[in-house]
This record gives structure tokens, sequence and C-alpha cells, in this order.
């Protein structure tokens, strides 16, 4: 015997919806992941800045530091 008409419409629209839901799960997986590319890239240009930024902070020091001391040898 066969399930009643009213349950078959019921049950084809729940594997629609599981099968639209999993579709769903997988794109968001995937824009999670090209997210997770695109900040790892961005981190990485954060830091090559930050490295820069101190190379060049620790080089006006020692420039500033070498100033001193040579003004510091002529008075």
């Amino acid at each position: 015997m066969s399930p009643p008409a009213s349950t078959q419409p019921a049950a084809s629209n729940t594997h629609v919806d599981l099968a639209q839901a999993f579709q769903d799960l997988a794109k968001g997986e995937r824009t999670a992941a090209a997210m997770e590319n695109q900040l790892t890239a961005l981190e990485r240009k954060i830091d090559d800045l930050l490295a820069s930024v101190d190379g060049q902070d620790k080089s006006i020091g020692n420039e500033m530091q070498k100033q001193g001391n040579s003004n510091n040898g002529t008075s």
C-alpha cells in the first residue's frame, strides 16, 4: 500500500529543502575558505608593512644616535 497522496509532496519538499540546505552549506564553506585566504594574505601584508616601519624606525634611531654622538664630540 502506498502512502497517502497528501504526504508524498511533503516528503518531496523535504528532500528538495535538504538538498538546498546542503548546497547553501557548501557555498558558505567555499565563501569562508575564500575569506580565510584573503585574510591570510592581508595579515602577510600587514606583517610586511610593520617590519618595514620597524626597520625604518631603527634606521632613523641609528641616524639620530650618530648625529648626537657627532654633536657631542664637537662641543
